[in-house]
């Protein structure tokens, strides 16, 4: 009797076990995730599976040293839909096309504003569909904009910002190692996310989300009072990167990563 009671009590701390292993897999839940919009019907009639990823932005221009990290981020989501999959035209197949497109109809973003003119937007995109149409077999077109907004590092012990799915902690940058007890951690800080938009060959939008990427301000340590001033090297942390494109594409690519409620 003794031996099966040990046995019950070895299931028992077993199965606890193993409960906080799958327990431990299982993504912290963060109620800030973009509130994705997907046509799973078009999505289903006519599956995606070669796209191109354009080299410009489907909403306002990006801020300047942003706009530098673009070609890179856009490396980063190629090589992710390639690994889930898709095949992913050159950029400069869409480049081309849309050069010689706005060259016809004229830039689409006011370059005093950095607003899009939607209506010689959607003359280009005619255009490029078009021209794309006929020389490839592409599916979709894919917007990759890095936008930019603020949020305040909490005054919790760990000072987590949670912004479209992730959290991140605050850097230092200058020469100091610490934060003044008087630092006001209600202050605003400048972030990065990937906002993703597909199109398919009708020009109708089929998917648009969001990912967290980093934070782009970082705390200046020579301040005395506290501040935030610009990140030296912005989006330099690939695993950050990685995490917000996974965000930004779900459910269209699904991932057991995802924080937000299925």
């Amino acid at each position: 009797m003794r031996c099966f009671k040990s046995l019950c009590h070895l299931t028992i701390l077993f199965s606890a076990l193993a409960t906080l292993v799958a327990c431990s897999g299982t993504p912290t839940y963060n109620p800030t995730t973009f509130p994705y919009q997907i046509e799973q019907a078009k999505l289903d009639a006519h599956p995606i599976k070669t796209v191109v990823i354009a080299h410009v932005n489907l909403g306002t221009q990006s801020r300047n040293y942003l706009e530098k990290e673009a070609p890179r981020i856009d490396g980063r989501v190629a090589n992710y839909l390639k690994e889930n999959g898709f095949k992913v035209l050159p950029q400069r197949e869409f480049e081309q096309h849309w050069n010689v497109a706005e060259r016809a109809f004229g830039n689409p973003v006011d370059p005093t504003t950095g607003k899009l003119n939607r209506k010689t937007f959607a003359l280009i995109m005619h255009q490029v569909r078009d021209e794309m149409q006929e020389s490839t077999n592409l599916d979709a077109f894919i917007f990759t904009d890095l936008v930019e907004f603020e949020v305040a590092f909490s005054g919790g012990l760990k000072h987590l910002a949670r912004w479209d799915g992730v959290s991140r902690t605050p850097t230092m940058q200058g020469p100091g190692d610490g934060v003044s007890t008087e630092f006001d951690w209600n202050m605003l800080a400048a972030v990065a996310s990937l906002q993703v938009t597909i199109y398919n060959m009708d020009l109708e939008p089929v998917f648009s989300s969001r990912g967290g990427l980093d934070a782009t301000d970082a705390i200046d340590s020579r301040s005395s009072s506290g501040r935030y001033i610009r990140r030296r090297n912005i989006l330099e942390n690939e695993s950050n990167i990685e995490e917000g494109i996974r965000l930004a594409f779900y459910p269209f690519i699904p991932t057991d990563e995802w924080p937000g409620k299925p």
